[in-house]
C-alpha cells in the first residue's frame, strides 16, 4: 500500500512495570466536563479504514480524525486552551480578583481588566501555539508565542490570527522552549507548555488531561470493542502518554500502545534504548514539524517508559506516502504530515514478517490510529499531496 522503507522498531523491555500515577482521574473528569461544555465542542469522527485494514492484513483499522477540532485543525485545541483557562482561574483567585471564575465569565470579559494584565507564552512547532493563542483570545489575556526558525510562515500566520505576538528563535524547537522559559521568568509571564521538566509539571499536566478527551471519545465510538493495538505519534510524548493512560483507564492492560516518531527526531525511542530520558542532538530536520522534538517531557516519559509496548521511528518519505494514500481515498481523508506517523509505522510493520510477530499483528488485530492534525499548513499540504507529473 506504501513502499517498503527502512524504519526502526524497539520493544520496550520495561513495558508493564509499576510506576507513578501521572494523570489522576479526578483531573481528567474536570477537564472533560469543562471542555465538552465549550461553545463549538463536537466529537470528532472515527473513520473505519477498510482498505488500510485489508492491506495491513488485520481485522480493522480506525482513524480518529482531529482535523475538525474546534476549527483549529488538531487535537492540540483540547490541551493548550484548557491549560490557559486553568492558569487564569488560579491566578485571578491568587490576586483576589475572583475566587472561582468560570470559563463563561472569562469569555464574556467579566474580569477583562485583570486578565489583560496577564501574559501567557510557549514554544511551538505550530499546533500547540495555535491552541494557546486561541485560548488566550477566548479567555482574554495577552499571548506571546516563540517559534524556531524552520516553522513555516503558514503556521506562524495561523497563530497570529488569534492575536498572538510571534517571536522567532534560531535553532530547534527545544531552543524555542528555553527562550520562552527564560523570557517568561524575566518578564513575569506564564509558560503554558505541552512539555514538562523538573520543577514545571502542573500546567503540562492540565494540557495532557485535555488530550485525554480525544482518547475517551475514541473509546466511546468503538462501542466497547477494545483495540488490540494503538499507534500514536511521539513528539515530546504528551499526547502519546495521555492516550496510553486513557486506553488503560477504559480497556485495562489489553491494548498495545506503539509510539511512532520521525527517524530524525526520535527522542522517545532513544530514551527507551538508554533506559532513561535522554535528548537527541542535531537539527531535528524532519518534515513532520509537529514531532520535531529532541527532549522528552518529564511527565510523559514517566508514563511511556512503562506504558508503551514498542517505539518506532519512521522516515519522512513514509509520512508523505501516507498523506497521499489518505488524500486519494474515496472519500479522501485530509491529514497533515505530523498526523500520519502512526499510520506509517503500522503499514511498515505490517509488511515485515518479523515486525508483525514482535508486535502481535495478525488477522484478528483491531488497530486504532489518531490523525492528530488536518491540513494545518494548507500550502504545504497541497504541495505534498499533489499528483506526480
Amino acid at each position: 500500500m506504501i513502499p517498503d522503507r527502512p524504519y526502526r522498531l524497539l520493544l520496550n523491555r520495561r513495558h508493564g512495570t509499576p510506576g507513578v500515577v501521572v494523570l489522576p482521574d479526578g483531573g481528567f473528569r474536570r477537564a472533560k466536563a469543562e471542555i465538552t461544555a465549550w461553545d463549538g465542542y463536537a466529537v470528532t469522527p472515527l473513520l473505519a479504514l477498510e482498505d488500510v485494514a485489508k492491506a495491513a492484513r488485520v481485522a480493522a483499522v480506525h482513524w480518529k480524525d482531529e482535523g475538525p477540532r474546534f476549527g483549529l485543525g488538531s487535537f492540540k485545541a483540547l490541551g493548550g486552551a484548557y491549560a490557559v483557562l486553568r492558569l487564569l482561574v488560579t491566578e485571578l483567585a491568587r490576586r483576589g480578583v475572583a475566587n472561582a471564575a468560570s470559563s463563561a465569565d472569562l469569555a464574556a470579559g467579566t474580569h477583562r481588566e485583570a486578565t489583560h494584565a496577564i501574559t501567557v507564552t510557549c514554544a511551538t512547532d505550530g499546533n500547540h501555539g495555535r491552541s494557546v493563542a486561541w485560548g488566550a483570545q477566548r479567555f482574554g489575556c495577552r499571548c506571546v508565542i516563540f517559534v524556531h526558525e524552520t516553522v513555516s510562515q503558514g503556521r506562524r500566520d495561523a497563530i497570529a490570527k488569534y492575536g498572538a505576538e510571534i517571536r522567532v528563535v534560531p535553532g530547534t524547537y527545544d531552543d524555542a522552549v528555553r527562550a520562552a522559559a527564560h523570557t517568561a521568568e524575566r518578564e513575569n509571564w506564564f509558560v503554558v507548555s505541552d512539555t514538562s521538566y523538573e520543577g514545571y509539571t502542573e500546567v503540562p499536566r492540565d494540557v495532557m488531561q485535555g488530550y485525554r478527551v480525544m482518547a475517551d471519545e475514541a473509546a466511546e465510538q468503538l462501542e466497547g470493542k477494545a483495540p488490540t493495538h494503538v499507534f500514536i505519534q511521539g513528539g515530546v510524548g504528551g499526547v502519546a502518554a495521555a492516550v496510553a493512560i486513557q486506553m488503560r483507564a477504559r480497556f485495562g492492560a489489553g491494548p498495545r500502545v506503539i509510539v511512532a516518531e520521525p527517524e530524525k527526531a526520535a527522542c522517545l525511542l532513544a530514551s527507551a534504548e538508554a533506559g532513561e530520558a535522554v535528548s537527541v542532538p542535531g537539527e531535528l530536520d524532519t518534515l513532520m514539524a509537529g514531532l520535531a522534538c529532541g527532549e522528552p517531557s518529564l511527565l510523559a516519559w514517566q508514563e511511556l517508559e512503562r506504558g508503551t509496548y514498542a517505539f518506532t521511528a519512521v522516515p519522512d518519505a513514509s509520512a508523505v506516502d501516507c498523506m497521499r494514500l489518505l488524500a486519494r481515498r474515496k472519500p479522501p481523508v485530509v491529514a497533515g504530515e505530523s498526523a500520519v506517523a502512526g499510520l506509517a509505522a503500522l503499514l511498515l510493520a505490517a509488511a515485515d514478517p518479523m515486525s508483525r510477530g514482535l508486535l502481535g499483528l495478525d488477522g484478528q488485530s483491531r488497530v486504532l490510529l489518531f490523525g492528530t492534525e488536518g491540513a494545518t499548513d494548507p500550502d504545504l499540504y497541497e504541495s505534498l499531496t499533489k499528483p506526480d507529473d
